[in-house]
């Protein structure tokens, strides 16, 4: 990554050329949320309307529905399948082929394993690197971050978000997950055990209470909204919650709605836990119209991955039912997560809704990515990509007014260069309506999550005909196959990317099929 030195003059002078009002900026990252964990039907049908399945019908999200009913939602937005990845890729700009950050970090060590890409960027980001909030903080921005980072280790600056271009931290940390949600457990630091020490920091104030961490969450970034605004200071507030990642602790002040639900106790305890999330949500817009400033606020509204509710393996048709699979997955249910954008309030005499108006209740179906947020963004601000800093993704303004835009490209590269996981050692290439998914180890031994792939290296399937994949057309498709492979070899290459390596040494590159 290129360091924030090389490009620091050139903002300075940026700072100067762009002291105008800006908009605020929220980016609302919801953790292990896939694309049916909510009641917004984000899936359509041949016609292009939105169509509901059974778990829509069992989640409770009335402020993603009413974000969704002032703006504009996208039913192929893409992360990378586990946190870090994409964490990494919106504060970049950078697909994880790039940025090498190709696997959840370990907050404790590196986590390459066996026939791993042994030199992954296991440290994450580091001090120094090119990041959003260190562009949008010399341009003027006050930088807040509430809730997880993961995004280094244990002694790494980088694990404290303050580090890498954040002015303000709160709660955030090395590792993934909370010990606990719950205040009377200090949220975790009266855990006995691996948990006791994953206790997001600064909250001291809430322990011993009886106040949900998600709860807490809100209350410290509504203060933080709340005192830029009397600082006159525009904001880039990137509020990501620990919510909805395990530990599957219900939230009581939910529970009562899932009680009858038939579900098990688990997949409640997840509902409570994307419900408390959903009232945080309402509960900043709320905040932005008291405030008088929802009219200037852009809130971005996402999940880091696919979905681990708690509803049945990882590779069949249950927790992101109709999509096939979960988060850590190679299918779909993987790595669509949900997308909305809209302004805190309409109003399309503003300046900058006249700039990006975003159309109220549309679905768009164009293919965009994590990747996609970081040009978005500089390019609201009026700010330039630092030059040497290579960004993978593109601006979505068009897209975000609801026309189509063919200069964006219609692909997505995910790769997991690793083993223990879910998925082992695959990488998937979307173009057009098509996906290819390649696997370096398909005759991999089957034990805990692991899967077999007895079917070969390559899977196949038309995603327009096809959306659940229930057909790999690897065989019967062969000039299709390999016209798909060729394209993601390409994009591996262009973005230098890293390999499994076997017991041998060698390094498990995509091959083509013969």
């Amino acid at each position: 990554m290129v360091k924030l030195a090389t490009f620091l003059g050139a903002l300075l002078i940026a700072t100067t050329l762009h002291s105008a009002d800006r908009p605020n900026i929220m980016v609302f990252l919801v953790d292990d949320m896939g694309v049916m964990d909510t009641s917004v039907p984000f899936l359509t049908d041949e016609a292009g309307q939105p169509k509901r399945y059974p778990l829509n019908d069992f989640y409770r999200t009335p402020a993603m529905e009413r974000l969704a009913g002032n703006g504009i939602r996208f039913n192929q937005f893409y992360a990378m399948s586990v946190c870090s990845p994409t964490r990494t890729s919106i504060l970049t700009g950078q697909n994880a082929a790039r940025h090498r950050v190709t696997n959840w970090i370990n907050p404790r060590e590196d986590n390459a394993g066996t026939y791993g890409a042994t030199n992954w960027n296991w440290g994450g980001i580091k001090q120094g690197d090119v990041t959003l909030p260190c562009i949008l903080r010399e341009t003027g921005y006050r930088t807040i971050h509430v809730g997880k980072g993961h995004f280094a280790p244990f002694d790494h600056a980088g694990s404290d978000p303050a580090n890498i271009g954040f002015e303000i931290n709160v709660a955030g940390s090395a590792f993934g997950a909370p010990g606990s949600y719950y205040a009377e457990k200090n949220y975790g630091q009266l855990i006995k055990g691996r948990r006791s020490e994953f206790t997001p920091p600064h909250l001291e104030s809430y322990h011993g209470s009886d106040t949900f961490l998600t709860e807490a969450l809100t209350i410290e970034a509504k203060k933080q909204v709340k005192k830029s605004v009397e600082d006159d200071k525009p904001f880039f507030l990137y509020f990501a919650h620990y919510a909805v990642h395990a530990p599957f602790e219900s939230d009581p002040r939910f529970a009562a709605h899932y009680k009858d639900s038939g579900k098990p106790k688990a997949a409640q305890a997840f509902a409570t836990l994307v419900e408390g999330m959903d009232k945080s949500l309402g509960d900043m817009m709320d905040q932005f119209e008291k405030l008088e400033i929802a009219e200037n606020t852009l809130i971005f509204f996402l999940g880091d991955n696919g979905s681990d509710a708690p509803l049945g393996d990882q590779h069949v048709v249950a927790c992101a039912e109709p999509l096939r699979g979960k988060k850590g997955a190679h299918y779909e249910g993987g790595m669509r997560v949900p997308f909305i954008a809209a302004w805190g309030k309409a109003n399309p005499e503003n300046s900058w809704q006249k700039a990006i108006p975003i159309p109220a209740g549309k679905i768009h179906g164009q293919i965009a990515s994590v990747s996609d947020l970081f040009p978005t963004i500089l390019e609201l601000s009026k700010t330039a990509v630092p030059d040497g800093h290579s960004v993978d993704g593109f601006p979505l303004q068009k897209m975000l007014s609801g026309t189509e835009d063919e200069t964006h490209p219609s692909q997505f590269l995910m790769h997991y260069p690793h083993g223990r996981h879910r998925s082992n050692y695959f990488t998937t290439w979307r173009d057009g309506d098509w996906k290819v998914i390649y696997h370096a180890l398909p005759d991999e031994p089957t034990t805990g999550n692991h899967i077999q792939f007895s079917g070969g290296n390559y899977e196949l399937f038309n995603l327009k005909e096809d959306p659940f994949e229930s057909t790999n057309l690897a065989d019967k498709n062969p000039e299709k196959l390999k016209e798909m492979m060729k394209g993601m070899i390409a994009s591996l290459e262009a973005k230098d990317a890293v390999y499994p390596v076997s017991a041998e040494g060698k390094s498990l590159k995509p091959q083509l099929p013969d």
